[in-house]
């Protein structure tokens, strides 16, 4: 479609009701567009208020948008004036955009109910439907609720009811009842109930009512003693379109003790802020938003914070950290090390700005690697680790801090170069990333597991295991309830094998959706499956292309391992590889409790 070209194109004097609404692609990147519709005055009245409506065709969406709250329901869209931008005289003219995706056009666009092009028409019955009866639980057990509620009425007739837990709609049914299940025991969720019309008008929410299912541990912890801890990258709003609100869709939100938001980054001595669009400009629309409520312009927190902020509001259990460095940002370092306690004070500073009052329980250090070789070599001294967390120790008191560190177990390797066991009785905990091991950077092979358990014959590297590691950090002093055990939700992979079995040969990377030679793992579960298991973990060969990634039944091992150790419990890196139903966390979580 052109730059500027038109769908609607009216004017006053064929106008049969009062307005018009005309789209333009303001600007076009190829990746993605801004959409731009304008709403014109064509009659002789003003008008109090304006609704637009119109369908894209498959492929093409709308997203954040300004001046208008704009909502969806598969394909159509529907935006509202805000506030003040409702009143049009006659004559005058009000416009919002969005930025959307896609190469297709508007159709089927109505203002107010009336067809865009002011060509008159009949308008459908404006009246919602009206709130259906509070709803009330019924046979409620450790993991499901039974819901009942009274028929909401309208002048066109109810077409179908949306069912909302804390706050995000889990369900749409024809019928007054609902059987909500995949809950966690001991657990409170509050639900409520929304009409919709054959219109496809919605009305007001229902009077809302708190279930607690039976079980638990009691302590509002879903993996009662153990941690249950994942990662949520600040980029994934992006290409990846993994939101905040996709934690609770997909269930795992009840279902995790922990978030680490990565990644802040490490400059000039300082903590400071990665990407601040995503984490606290970005605004989101009603269906993304985790409490179904859209963002304003004049708000003072927007973006993944804020949605963060409201994920807590409905799961008290959680506890949210933001992590700092990781892979790409672990450069500043050494430099912020020369100072431990400014630099401390300045993650302080950072993590608790009242801009963001309540949302950080604490800190996370990925530090990749203190006095080893990581994208780049640091030769602070093996010191360097206790130092800092001695540091963030004394500045942080009583809040979480943690640090994510290396699971090299060889002899000699970046568990020896560094100080753990000694940093370990100022920390909560270390995240141990007991993964990427192995993969295409070796692009002949042997190909291998990327996170093996245990050792196995012909493994390329003795002490790369997720047991070597881990009885090493314990060897080294560091308590077992105080380490956590990495699970990938990825895969790693080579392309040119022939071999089913480890160790063959290869000729590079297989290719990825991101980056050749990983992909998440809610892609190989279908592209490739799981046809064999090594070491704990599974690995594929499909065509010509092998991978090694980890599945619910080895995830059930590795957490059986966790427990047997006594460690504190298992994290993962990161959950936009998960399924759409978190089958991955889902494992996690019923492998540690108890």
């Amino acid at each position: 479609m052109p730059l500027g070209a038109m769908v609607a194109l009216a004017s006053p004097a064929q106008a049969a009701e009062e307005a018009t609404a005309t789209f333009v692609r303001a600007s076009d990147w190829g990746s993605g567009f801004e959409g731009k519709w304008t709403i014109r005055n064509t009659g002789d009245t003003t008008i109090s208020g304006w609704t637009l409506k119109w369908d894209f065709p498959t492929g093409t969406k709308a997203g954040s948008a300004w001046d208008a709250s704009l909502s969806s329901s598969g394909n159509t869209y529907t935006a509202k004036n805000l506030s003040w931008n409702g009143t049009l005289a006659p004559g005058s003219s009000v416009s919002f955009g969005f930025n959307g995706t896609g190469s297709g056009s508007p159709a089927n666009c109505t203002l107010n109910g009336r067809p865009c092009d002011g060509s008159g028409g009949e308008v459908p019955g404006d009246a919602p439907p009206s709130a259906p009866g509070a709803p009330t639980a019924g046979s409620v057990t450790d993991t499901s609720v039974k819901l009942s509620w009274g028929a909401a009425t309208d002048d066109k007739g109810v077409k179908n009811y949306d069912v909302l837990r804390n706050g995000s709609t889990v369900a749409t049914v024809t019928g007054t009842s609902h059987t909500d299940t995949g809950l966690t025991a001991g657990t409170s969720y509050t639900y409520s109930v929304v009409a919709r019309d054959t219109a496809g008008q919605t009305g007001p929410a229902s009077a809302a009512v708190t279930v607690k299912t039976t079980g638990g541990d009691g302590g509002g912890n879903p993996g009662g003693k153990h941690i249950n801890l994942t990662y949520f990258t600040e980029w994934g709003v992006y290409g990846r379109n993994y939101h905040v609100k996709n934690m609770v869709t997909s269930g795992s939100a009840e279902k995790l003790t922990h978030i680490n938001y990565s990644f802040g980054n490490v400059q000039g001595g300082k903590c400071t802020i990665g990407d601040a669009f995503a984490a606290t400009d970005k605004a989101y629309t009603a269906d993304q938003s985790v409490d179904g409520k859209a963002d304003t312009w004049d708000q003072p927190l927007r973006g993944n914070f804020n949605q963060l902020l409201k994920l807590k509001k409905m799961y008290p259990h959680i506890k949210v950290l933001w992590s700092f460095g990781g892979w790409t940002w672990s450069g500043g370092f050494p430099d912020a090390m020369k100072n431990p306690a400014a630099f401390a004070d300045s993650c302080y500073q950072l993590v608790n700005d009242p801009r963001w009052k309540g949302l950080f329980d604490g800190i996370d250090l990925d530090w990749e690697y203190p006095n080893a070789c990581g994208l780049t070599c640091d030769t602070s001294g093996p010191a360097v680790m206790k130092t800092m967390a001695q540091a963030f120790r004394n500045r942080f008191g009583d809040q979480l801090v943690t640090a994510a560190i290396t699971a090299d177990g060889s002899n000699g390797g970046k568990i020896d170069s560094a100080d753990y066991g000694g940093a370990s009785q100022y920390l909560d905990w270390y995240n141990v990333m007991t993964y990427d091991y192995f993969g295409a950077w070796d692009k002949t092979g042997p190909t291998a597991p990327h996170s093996p358990l245990t050792a196995y014959p012909g493994i390329p590297n003795q002490g790369f295991t997720s047991d070597a590691a881990i009885q090493k950090l314990k060897a080294k002093g560091v308590p077992a309830e105080k380490l956590l055990l990495g699970i990938g939700f990825y895969g790693r992979g080579w392309t040119g094998v022939t071999q089913k079995e480890p160790g063959g040969t290869a000729t590079g990377a297989a290719p990825g959706a991101y980056e050749a030679g990983i992909e998440d793992y809610k892609i190989l579960k279908t592209r490739c499956p799981a046809n064999g298991t090594v070491a704990g973990t599974a690995y594929a060969h499909c065509g010509n292309e092998w991978w090694s990634y980890d599945t619910p039944a080895t995830i059930a091992g590795k957490m059986a391992y966790a427990k047997q150790q006594g460690l504190g419990g298992a994290f993962s890196w990161e959950i936009s590889g998960d399924t759409a139903n978190g089958e991955l966390v889902t494992a996690m979580h019923n492998g540690l409790k108890g």
